[in-house]
């Protein structure tokens, strides 16, 4: 199983942090000098865009050889995407530049597993191999590494196999981070504790609502982070009507962009692993999700395209929360659920059933909160529910965790079971 640890690089010195300024830049300089030379054997009819220049010669007394070798085969992967994309008929852009030294840089290198090494416990360290020059530069011996501290707690300190290590710095914390890519073994996996389930109604103004067999109901407030979403994107928008005719982005709107991703990405990653030690702790053994493909079509709302298709991340969500399940032995079954908002739980009449935002009725007398009663019919229509539903929990994000509400769900939105 693959997973990936985060965390901060911290220089402990004013020379460690240069040197490790100087490692990224030259690196965003390599990646661009690659990616040039080959947009211009692509426009060349006669240009062969793998064949390229030999740059170690160049740049190795810096980066070392290894990291030399790590950016030019990922700057040939971003253009083996670009042909698979042409192949399938679509527009796609060039491989994109890492800035230039007057408007900024994306600092940003890859070293290969066996050129970094990383020491956990109470006093990280990371070790990374540089170029010959630069060692010489800094005082540096022949087989001395800077090292560098690590903050961050770690997912998994123990692995099988090291993966290539992303190291960049974050315009938006104004710190430098790193991805480790790590193989865990099978064993540190946890099981499940029983045999219960549990359905899942994926949505954007309640971006999760839960029902298990065990009978309990839990329910994920998306509105204030979309809204938030919302405000980020009119500041973009603002900032566009602004620049010049021939200005496509500029630095401020590109770290909007990033940080409005951030907030989102985090929240929902949050929300997965909340969601998830939940569940295990219930005993669920497997979660049923609705297979929302066919439905992602283009809305005549503006504001409803935007929570499907900007905000919402549907295949992004589903893909983190069955890695997250699987980390605890949980297995997560896409399938369809078709008419699940429409169903009333009392008569099963989907024709008499209205539903107004966030409320479903129905002529025979039922009124209850619409996703939570989609979620209890979803799972109804996957396996038996034995026990009684319990009060919902209602969960609200703050931008640092998942937290039960302090204010019930309205009588209206709760129904009674028959």
């Amino acid at each position: 199983m693959r997973r990936t640890n985060t965390f901060d690089v911290v220089p402990l010195s004013e020379a460690d942090e240069e040197l490790l300024f100087r490692l990224l830049d030259a690196s965003a300089a390599l990646w661009n000098e690659i990616n040039f030379e080959r947009q211009e054997s692509y426009t060349d009819s006669d240009g062969d865009v793998w064949d390229i220049s030999d740059y170690r010669n160049r740049y190795a007394g810096v980066l070392g050889a290894a990291t030399v070798q790590q950016i030019e085969r990922k700057n040939r992967q971003a253009w083996r995407s670009f042909f698979a994309l042409k192949r399938k008929g679509e527009r796609p852009g060039f491989p994109g530049y890492w800035g230039n030294r007057e408007d900024g840089r994306e600092l940003r290198t890859y070293l290969r597993n066996n050129t970094y090494s990383i020491q956990w416990g109470e006093y990280s360290r990371l070790e990374i191999l540089v170029g010959k020059d630069l060692k010489r530069e800094y005082g540096l011996g022949h087989n001395d590494r800077p090292r560098f501290e690590v903050r961050g707690s770690p997912n998994w300190s123990e692995y099988e196999k090291q993966g290539r290590l992303t190291l960049y710095f974050d315009e938006g914390s104004n710190r430098y981070r790193a991805h480790q890519p790590v193989t865990i073994c099978e064993d540190k996996l946890a099981s499940p504790l029983a045999e219960e389930a549990a359905a899942l109604d994926i949505g954007v103004n309640s971006l999760v609502a839960c029902t298990t067999t065990t009978g309990q109901q839990y329910l994920y407030d998306g509105q204030a982070l979309f809204e938030r979403f919302e405000e980020t994107t009119q500041e973009i928008a603002r900032l566009q009507s602004m620049l010049d005719d021939r200005q496509y982005s500029s630095h401020r709107i590109r770290r909007l962009y990033r940080r409005r991703t951030r907030r989102r990405d985090h929240a929902q990653e949050a929300l997965c692993r909340d969601l998830i030690i939940k569940l295990y702790d219930e005993g669920i053994s497997t979660i049923f999700v609705g297979d929302l493909t066919d439905i992602l079509e283009t809305h005549w709302s503006a504001r409803v395209n935007d929570k499907l298709h900007s905000y919402w991340a549907y295949r992004k969500f589903t893909d983190r929360l069955t890695s997250t399940a699987e980390e605890y032995g949980v297995s997560v079954v896409i399938c369809s659920e078709a008419w699940t908002s429409q169903t009333c739980p009392n008569c099963d009449s989907t024709t008499e059933t209205t539903r107004h935002k966030d409320t479903l009725t129905c002529r025979c007398g039922f009124e209850g909160h619409a996703d939570l009663t989609a979620s209890e019919t979803f799972l109804r229509g996957q396996t038996t529910i034995a026990r009684p539903m319990a009060r919902p929990v209602c969960l609200t994000w703050d931008d640092h965790q998942w937290s039960e509400s302090p204010h019930s769900l309205r009588p209206s939105e709760v129904h009674t079971n028959p």
